[in-house]
């Protein structure tokens, strides 16, 4: 009897139903933002935050407990390396469930998946001695002239002729000559 054990069971065998979550779980670490259903969400959110608390221990112990669910090295190294400490500082509530609306083929409540702590893409920084020369007066600089490269006619090139393709014999054209008929064998 199952009683008291609550779990959202996704209407999947219990290998499929991992199988699944742990997918989500590589693909949020991997995309930090995804859009699944709702009910595969909140079933993906608790093994995403005991992941990301794994990740602020930062053992050899908490690593290999890591793998044992994403089984990929890069993927825990990302974890421990860049998505773990950008929480450093939360207790917990490491991802948010923002709602979309329904699905159009079979109404299904749709959500975006995503980390609180996103990535942001740092601009380029340009250096400061860069800086200090376009502050400055910019350097005149000796330009040498660009010397063409023409193509060479000592040699003749050899133009092959087009290759034609040769018409395939058709289906039923193939099969007459496998069963024609000798007159010689009778």
């Amino acid at each position: 009897m199952r009683h008291r054990k609550s779990r959202l069971q996704l209407n999947r065998f219990t290998s499929w139903r991992k199988a699944t979550l742990v997918s989500l779980t590589k693909n949020l670490l991997i995309h930090e933002r995804i859009k699944t259903t709702k009910t595969k969400a909140k079933a993906a959110r608790p093994v995403i935050e005991k992941l990301i608390s794994l990740g602020k221990k930062n053992t050899l112990s908490a690593k290999r407990q890591a793998f044992r669910v994403l089984q990929d090295h890069k993927l825990v190294s990302l974890l421990f390396s860049d998505i773990a400490p950008r929480f450093g500082n939360r207790i917990g509530g490491y991802i948010r469930i923002l709602n979309l609306g329904a699905r159009r083929g079979d109404n299904a409540k749709m959500v975006i998946l995503e980390l609180i702590e996103i990535r942001k893409k740092k601009p380029k920084k340009i250096k400061p001695e860069a800086e200090k020369k376009q502050e400055h007066e910019p350097e005149i600089t000796k330009e040498e002239p660009l010397e063409e490269k023409k193509p060479k006619t000592d040699v003749a090139v050899k133009e092959k002729p087009p290759i034609v393709k040769k018409p395939g014999k058709k289906f039923l054209g193939g099969l007459r000559s496998i069963f024609k008929k000798e007159r010689d064998s009778l």
